[in-house]
């Protein structure tokens, strides 16, 4: 449904799909938040390309050690200069520092009332440590031997 949506490309470049290039398409998720209530509602899922989605979550692709290829695609993509893009990414990073000091109540209606039986989330107090768990997987690299 999310492809046919996006007639078989990225929405926000309009990139098709590459497998040579290892590039996909893949669903992204949109979420609005709500302070008062710390309600986190799925708002909508749309279509990125690889590239794309890996700027959007450009967090992970820091701890990946793709940062540098997320930023000149945001560049690219957005016109910005990397002045403007390095605010944006501060700005986002200062955004999630925020709402990542209060525990959110999920909101998956979007997709209970199209039908779909989601997964049981994690309890609201589980899912601060469940991420602290698999990002701190993610950024412990391999331990290689020291040079003498």
């Amino acid at each position: 449904m999310i492809l046919g949506r996006a007639g078989h490309r990225c929405e926000v470049c309009k990139a098709s799909p590459d497998p040579s290039a290892k590039v996909w398409l893949e669903a992204h998720e949109r979420w609005t938040f709500d302070p008062a209530q710390r309600v986190q509602r799925l708002g909508r899922l749309i279509c990125l390309c690889t590239p794309c989605h890996t700027v959007t979550h450009y967090g992970l692709a820091g701890l990946r050690g793709r940062e540098r290829e997320a930023f000149a695609h945001l560049v690219a993509v957005t016109g910005m200069t990397e002045a403007q893009a390095r605010k944006h990414v501060d700005d986002a990073f200062q955004l999630w520092r925020e709402r990542s000091r209060l525990t959110w109540s999920l909101d998956l209606s979007m997709l209970t009332n199209a039908g779909i039986t989601p997964a049981q989330p994690p309890a609201a107090g589980q899912r601060a440590t469940i991420a602290d768990d698999t990002l701190t997987a993610v950024r412990t690299p391999p331990r290689l031997p020291r040079e003498r």
